[in-house]
């Protein structure tokens, strides 16, 4: 292991995945309200807000 990689670079999991879970929020109100994109949308929405939570 290179320590000094480990230094420079911190291990930024929580703020990587707030983020996604965030991205994911914001491109799902881009979406056309159909049916589909409503139900899909829900589900994306859910399962990117687990990552964080695991």
């Amino acid at each position: 292991m290179n320590l000094k990689l480990t230094i420079e670079k911190p291990f930024d999991l929580e703020e990587r995945t707030y983020l996604f879970a965030k991205d994911c929020r914001i491109y799902i109100r881009l979406l056309p309200k159909t049916i589909s994109n409503i139900e899909d949308g829900k589900q994306l929405v859910r399962s990117s807000g687990s990552v964080g939570a695991n």
